[in-house]
């Protein structure tokens, strides 16, 4: 019970926060200056750029049929918790202009606009997801059209906010939607950040005769631990130790050091992890 109290309080936090930070990249720095986002949020800017409704009302009606079909289709917790969201952030946007009109239009300067929009509103959307929940309905919509046509979910939004972008050179013009475009990277990278951490998660697989000394070495000199995963060689057949051990980007050159030191002809894959769940590579944080 206190554990289901405490996810729900850190949650309920992250949420909030990221509404706020939302609120504060829209109002303060993108609105003003008519430049928008990439998802269902950029639909409802272009919308309300256009038509002068309030984007907390465009907000609500073109993310009201997502979080449906998301609540049907999808999961009814997370698309409950993206409604909490997404009326907070209506809310918030009808709010916080007028209990603090100090957070409007921070600065006047477009590209300082672009980034620091995109900055803070990539912070609320990070928190939000922190707090199992986002604000929009991109993500929705993206795991739909992955489950029915078998693309990534990362090429499907790709392709809706280039839509977004060329519709938005069409009505807006072309200068702003190139600002708009600088505000998606640095929401991008913001929303990454918080997301995933600092810290790139590597795996690494390698393949060499001195495969224990190897072991020896990534437990000593780097206190990381290695799984022995049994192979065998493709041409010789012969049995084959292949060591797999995760460690952080910042990691892999002393790695490979080690590695190669104690075997020139060792050979060497990695890949990307997005996150890690158990053990013990994220309390040994090394910057």
């Amino acid at each position: 019970m206190k554990l289901m109290i405490k996810q729900f309080l850190s949650q309920s936090i992250y949420i909030s926060l990221g509404v706020f930070l939302a609120v504060l990249g829209l109002e303060g720095f993108l609105i003003p200056n008519h430049f928008m986002d990439g998802g269902v949020t950029g639909v409802s800017m272009l919308l309300s750029i256009k038509s002068g409704l309030p984007l907390s009302y465009v907000i609500l009606l073109v993310n009201l049929p997502f979080v449906v079909i998301g609540f049907y289709k999808v999961n009814w917790r997370f698309a409950f918790k993206g409604c909490i969201a997404i009326v907070s952030l209506a809310i918030a946007l009808e709010l916080i202009p007028i209990l603090f009109p100090q957070l409007t239009k921070i600065t006047n300067d477009f590209l300082l606009a672009a980034v620091f929009g995109g900055v803070f509103l990539g912070a609320g959307i990070g928190f939000t997801l922190r707090g199992g929940a986002v604000l929009d309905g991109t993500e929705i919509v993206a795991i739909l059209i992955k489950r029915k046509f078998s693309v990534s979910i990362g090429d499907v939004i790709l392709i809706f906010n280039s839509l977004i972008f060329t519709f938005g050179a069409i009505f807006i013009g072309i200068e702003p939607v190139m600002y708009s475009i600088l505000t998606y990277f640095s929401a991008s990278k913001t929303i990454d950040f918080l997301v995933y951490g600092l810290e790139e998660f590597i795996g690494i697989y390698i393949i060499s005769v001195k495969s224990e000394e190897i072991r020896t070495s990534i437990l000593n000199e780097m206190g990381r631990g290695a799984t022995i995963l049994k192979g065998e060689r493709g041409f010789s057949k012969d049995d084959q130790d292949v060591l797999y051990c995760v460690i952080t980007r910042f990691e892999v050159p002393k790695l490979k050091e080690s590695v190669f030191n104690i075997d020139e002809s060792a050979f060497i894959t990695m890949h990307k992890i997005s996150d890690t769940v158990g053990g013990h590579i994220k309390k040994r944080a090394i910057h």
